[in-house]
């Protein structure tokens, strides 16, 4: 692998504008296609096979009317006054007109064709909310002694809740719809004095953007100019990094009409788009810079042998991140896949890009890459901070491991008590109309108003069928059932085969009285259910953001168990030793512990909202922990194996125990430390966009980076191995005969070139054969035999480790390295 990409490398160097040519060219297709059809992005993120959306499709079926989604808007008077004046009475009967008449929404003057006997669907309640004695804190909005449909108003008159149903889920719901709606809603503030708040539900749900992303880049950029010390140089990683984005998100979205794209899809892709679009070419920059400075190489061979080695590692550091996202798919769950894969394509296009078209860019800059370093050595290559820090790390490695392990574990702490849901506007900003509404709703009618059920009733007897009478006794027992504030009748299909309830809880959406209540009336021993022969089954949004939560957090142990087997194997066939991936496991599994505990303390407490821009704690995103989980380890096995590759360089080619780990971690922190910053950078600077989901997602994903990359890979990592020593690269030697031979970092190019090259210490075909045979001589003389004694599989092992290091690195080899 590593010599083919030195040839494409080289070819690349040669012939620029065929690359650029062909990359742009796929730019372009990507851009008609985008044009011909369009973005189509929803806010769809529902788990087949759940128990509320089964329920959801069987009453989609039978009554589809009954099964869209909900919205609704809130209405207030100034303090001390009413709604119910004339004037403001007309503006709110004209808005109820206005939004009955649009297209996707339930008119109630129409009737229900599929129900019968029973009040219009979701217009009940403003019909019944006397039931259960309520009628002393809200009722009808009457208008000339006839009540307003949808509208109920509280007892003083102040607050007003309009109350509708869509023909289509609320994730269906176009945006155009959405707007419309508000800007209708909003006609009734005109001259009136009215205050007019759409909740949650008709919030658009497509994160937009400013200049939160542009923070990273910033800081990014510095960086870079800081690590290569060339604006050209510096400029060639952001530049790749925004090309990989724009053909990983814009083929998404071209082709968002053939799949469903969520909204948080394009964003996510846009967060590891940048990130691993910078770390990469900076990696192959870097290496080209090194060669040419350190070595005297002119730039097109330089570019060769750094795309053939670092390359090599982008490749298969690229491979780890698609890899974790795909095994996303496994789960099951059709947003989540979508979104992994489309992620995952965005990092597979993005290393393609760094091993074509970075080249080919260097290829027209030429010489000029060098910038104004001079001389062949550089000492920064070995920064004195790296140095210092490390030999600091191994004085005191007990105390540096133990220190990690409490910190990370007293950092993990709140996790224990993390809680999945998703944003409503309990969790809004204060200065936002969804939390106003939402709080409107809580105190004037009650917090279970923000997040009703549908609860669908189904004969457990194929004869049976429900009749108004028994619908009658449902809403009357249903009513006593703990925590439930109101039930109103919606319908009963034309056959009798189905009944649907509105029940209103006492608690809000996310509170787990509410989440309790779903369980109980889903219970088969729920005696009204029981005693009419009915089984009984939860819907409505409410109930699907509960199970998806549930579903979510269920299979996350799967997921943690597949990520933590798949890092011990990479890292198994990479390192071809033990210790190594255990010792990168565990440190991953601390790390993502200690992110999900900080994350929760932040986002559920509160820690430092008002640094963080939001209001009020609220749960994690459902999806966040196994989202987050898929992009740390692939970005963490990165830093793993630039930094212990080094190490084992190192090892390889003489430095033993401690001296391994100083010189390794000297070649390898400064890049690894400019990488990590970068990432973390890039991720902080979407903490600051105002929606939820994407404010999440960025501050889980920085801390993790910081954390793996400052505390585990640069701290913990040194320590662990430098107690181990030479331990560290133990592994039976069964397995490492079996084990292939995967040539991460190019060693085969390096021997082949000087070889080429005629360097001290290459070797020949006709000597490289000579060892061979001399070796497998000695290997038949010496080797494993019943009796053999442990001195001499130990000679045996030594002698198969010098040949293998002669071979693959070329180096001359002193009397004393050689087996007696």
């Amino acid at each position: 692998m590593s010599t083919f990409l030195y040839r494409v490398g080289q070819q690349a160097y040669r012939n620029p504008w065929r690359f650029i040519v062909g990359w742009v060219v796929i730019l372009g297709i990507l851009a008609t296609l985008l044009g011909v059809n369009g973005v189509h992005i929803s806010n769809n993120m529902t788990i087949q096979g759940t128990e509320a959306q089964q329920v959801l499709d069987r009453l989609h079926r039978a009554m589809p009317k009954l099964s869209g989604g909900q919205g609704s808007v809130v209405f207030t008077a100034p303090k001390r006054e009413r709604l119910d004046t004339p004037q403001r009475l007309a503006a709110l009967a004209r808005v109820v007109r206005r939004v009955d008449h649009l297209h996707d929404v339930v008119n109630p003057a129409k009737g229900t064709p599929s129900a019968q006997n029973t009040a219009k669907p979701e217009r009940s309640l403003s019909r019944t909310a006397a039931f259960g004695g309520h009628r002393a804190r809200y009722g009808p909005l009457m208008d000339h002694g006839v009540p307003i449909p949808g509208v109920i108003v509280s007892s003083n008159g102040r607050v007003a809740l309009f109350q509708f149903q869509f023909t289509v889920p609320n994730t269906s719901v176009s945006s155009t719809l959405l707007s419309t709606i508000v800007r209708d809603a909003k006609s009734a503030q005109h001259g009136t004095g009215i205050t007019v708040l759409p909740t949650y539900s008709l919030q658009q749900q497509v994160p937009q953007e400013g200049s939160t992303d542009l923070i990273g880049l910033g800081v990014a950029a510095i960086v870079l100019l800081v690590t290569l010390g060339s604006v050209v140089a510096a400029g060639l990683p952001i530049l790749i990094a925004l090309a990989g984005v724009g053909v990983g998100v814009g083929g998404a979205l071209a082709f968002s009409k053939f799949f469903p794209v969520v909204n948080i899809t394009p964003v996510l892709a846009l967060m590891i788009g940048l990130a691993v679009g910078i770390d990469y070419s900076l990696f192959i920059v870097n290496r080209q810079r090194r060669l040419m400075i350190n070595h005297g190489l002119n730039a097109q061979e330089a570019l060769g042998r750094a795309v053939g080695t670092a390359g090599t590692a982008v490749l298969f550091s690229g491979s780890t991140v698609v890899i974790a996202l795909c095994a996303m798919v496994v789960m099951g769950i059709q947003f989540m896949s979508v979104m992994a894969l489309v992620a995952a394509a965005t990092v597979a296009i993005t290393v393609l890009l760094a091993l074509t078209l970075l080249p080919a860019l260097l290829g027209l800059i030429g010489e000029r890459i060098r910038g104004r370093a001079q001389g062949t050595k550089q000492n920064q290559s070995r920064p004195r901070w790296a140095h210092k820090w490390v030999h600091g790390v191994i004085t005191g490695r007990w105390l540096v491991i133990v220190g990690v392990v409490v910190l990370l574990g007293a950092a993990a702490i709140p996790s224990t008590k993390m809680k999945l849901g998703f944003p409503s506007g309990a969790t809004a900003n204060l200065n936002t109309a969804s939390r106003q509404s939402y709080d409107a709703i809580s105190s004037a009618f009650g917090p279970g108003f923000n997040g009703p059920l549908l609860v669908v009733a189904q004969p457990r007897g194929s004869s049976q069928k429900i009749t108004p009478t028994v619908l009658s006794r449902l809403v009357l027992g249903v009513q006593k059932v703990g925590d439930v504030s109101l039930v109103a009748p919606m319908g009963i299909s034309t056959h009798g085969t189905l009944a649907v309830l509105s029940v209103i809880p006492k608690s809000g959406p996310n509170a787990q009285a509410t989440i309790n209540l779903v369980k109980h009336l889903r219970s088969r021993g729920l005696r009204v259910a029981a005693n009419n022969h009915l089984a009984l089954g939860v819907t409505g949004m409410t109930a699907l953001n509960i199970d998806m939560s549930a579903k979510l957090a269920h299979v996350f142990p799967i997921y943690v168990s597949i990520i933590v087997i798949l890092s011990f194997l990479i890292l198994l066939l990479v390192f071809r030793s033990i210790m190594v991936p255990l010792k990168a496991t565990v440190g991953f599994l601390l790390g993502i512990l200690a992110t999900f505990g900080m994350s929760t303390a932040v986002f559920q407490w509160g820690w430092f909202h008002a640094a963080l821009g939001f209001d009020t704690g609220g749960p994690l995103l459902s999806f966040l922990p196994i989202l987050v989980t898929g992009i740390l380890y692939g970005l963490a096995m990165d830093y793993e194996m630039f930094l212990v590759s080094s190490m084992r360089e190192s090892h390889v080619h003489g430095h033993r125990g401690t001296a391994s780990v100083i010189d390794g971690y000297d070649q390898a922190s400064r890049v690894v430390v400019a990488a990590a910053t970068i990432m973390v950078s890039v991720f902080a600077g979407f903490i600051f966009s105002p929606n939820i989901e994407i404010k999440q997602i960025g501050f889980a994903l920085a801390l993790g980076i910081l954390i793996d990359a400052f505390i585990i890979r640069l701290t913990l990592v040194p320590a662990v191995m430098a107690l181990l020593g030479d331990k560290s690269w133990w592994i039976p030697q069964w397995l490492h005969r079996r084990l292939p031979n995967l040539d991460v970092e190019g060693d085969t190019l390096v021997a082949a070139l000087r070889a080429q090259d005629g360097e001290p210490g290459a070797i020949s075909n006709q000597t490289r054969a000579l060892i061979l045979a001399v070796a497998a001589a000695w290997s038949a003389r010496h080797g494993a035999r019943p009796g053999a004694t442990l001195e001499e599989e130990e000679r045996l092992k030594k002698a198969l480790e010098l040949v293998r290091t002669i071979l693959a690195r070329g180096d001359n080899t002193t009397p004393e390295a050689a087996p007696e």
